[in-house]
């Protein structure tokens, strides 16, 4: 009882550090040593027994040496989108055939287009954001709706549908022999279901709120929408294609080194069409960089914690209990995939924890990989946006300049809500068909 409860009080304290605006860097390892003190589990090796120190940093240094390449070649290819004008040009292309009577839809499509192309969701956020506000006050609408419309753009039905270059779709790969287009008749109509579901959901929302009185409020930091020339959208929209493409050609032969090799192309591509319009070549390269060690040393930091977790005798017992659960397997993948990824504040660092401990169980008992895999993708884009994960901070806080408050609530329902209601509707079209 005592371990479930600290464990419970970790994830509990972490959530609202994070709130408070606290650094994951900080929080996330004081709140996996308040886990470890709690559980009896020493602070530094003794004997043979597990340790805090080296149970946190095995959780840490594993996922950087597993997906450093990727998050560093996903946030060159941001930077370089974002230097170049590429990302401006295309999500410019889109708002101009939609227009500001559809702004909310416009910045969704814009997302989306930018984030199944493999740009980084963190980099899509910092580019949308721009034209997100100029939409915003040209319909006057709520602006602290902002981050939810980029959010059900970029790490929904997007993030983990089949065939998308983002991370979450790649990871289940190398644990159930599966490729990124494991299920992907299901996956087409659950994506479907999110991106209209949650659109809809957020433009209630948004009405309710207008109706109640609220509006736009500009604020004198308010970035605009730069004036320098831009290429041409298809010298943006190509090398997207490259991506896809060749992570489409190359992933049954080359598996998760297919990624890396898409990615490159991407930046190889981007950098040949619209070197002209990259003036600082240092500069992309140094924010990409940097870009890459915050996103991927935040998520290695809450997988930290989700290291020192699983040392617990509350998570073996958590983990076997969901496992368990009557009714189909893929119940139980849904609902541990959901609970580690909550647990830990990210979507793939949930996928590493739990598929070591989920995917020989569900294989062994015949469940098919691919409807496992498909499962696992989008059941960790659920709880893993609860309020400590951090795309949620940093786009409501750093990029949008708003607080959980306001904001957060509109966040959950498309990022939490409509994920957890597609997961459901997949596990119920693999049993029907």
């Amino acid at each position: 009882m005592l371990s479930l409860f600290g464990l419970l009080l970790g994830l509990g304290l972490l959530i609202v550090l994070t709130m408070r605006g606290f650094n994951l860097f900080i929080t996330a390892p004081l709140c996996a040593l308040l886990v470890a003190l709690t559980n009896g589990i020493p602070f530094w090796q003794v004997a043979d027994k597990v340790d805090f120190v080296h149970g946190y940093m095995a959780g840490f240094s594993g996922f950087v040496a597993a997906w450093f390449l990727m998050f560093l070649l996903g946030s060159l290819f941001g930077k370089l989108m974002e230097h170049t004008g590429a990302a401006d040009a295309v999500a410019l292309a889109i708002v101009k055939r939609l227009g500001h009577t559809r702004a909310v839809l416009a910045i969704v499509l814009a997302c989306a287009v930018l984030t199944y192309g493999g740009v980084s969701l963190f980099v899509v956020a910092f580019s949308a954001y721009p034209m997100a506000v100029s939409l915003f006050k040209g319909a006057n609408l709520p602006r602290r709706f902002i981050p939810a419309a980029l959010a059900l753009g970029s790490v929904t039905f997007t993030m983990t549908s089949a065939g998308s270059p983002e991370i979450q779709n790649w990871i289940p790969i190398p644990y159930l022999g599966t490729t990124p287009y494991a299920g992907w008749e299901v996956s087409l109509v659950v994506a479907a279901f999110m991106a209209v579901g949650g659109y809809y959901a957020l433009m209630w929302m948004i009405k309710s709120a207008v109706a109640r009185g609220e509006h736009f409020i500009a604020r004198p930091t308010d970035p605009e929408l730069s004036d320098k020339p831009l290429p041409h959208w298809l010298t943006g929209l190509i090398p997207l294609l490259v991506v896809l493409v060749t992570s489409f050609l190359l992933h049954d032969s080359l598996q998760q080194a297919a990624l890396i090799i898409a990615l490159a192309g991407g930046v190889v591509s981007l950098y040949l069409l619209n070197f002209r319009f990259l003036h600082n070549p240092a500069a992309a390269t140094n924010e990409g960089v940097l870009g890459a060690l915050l996103a991927i040393g935040n998520t290695a930091a809450v997988v930290g914690f989700g290291g020192v977790a699983k040392l617990t005798p509350a998570f073996s017992q958590v983990v076997d209990y969901m496992t368990h659960l009557p009714g189909p397997e893929l119940i139980g993948a849904a609902v541990a995939v959901s609970a580690i990824a909550g647990l830990t504040g990210s979507a793939s660092g949930g996928q590493v924890i739990a598929l070591p401990e989920i995917a020989p169980t569900y294989l062994d008992r015949g469940v098919d990989a691919e409807q496992l895999h498909r499962v696992v993708a989008i059941s960790s884009g659920a709880l893993d946006s609860l309020p400590h994960n951090g795309y949620v901070v940093t786009t409501i806080r750093a990029i949008c300049g708003e607080s959980h408050q306001n904001a957060y609530w509109p966040v959950a329902v498309v990022s939490v809500l409509m994920p957890l209601l597609g997961v459901a509707l997949a596990i119920l079209l693999f049993q029907w068909f």
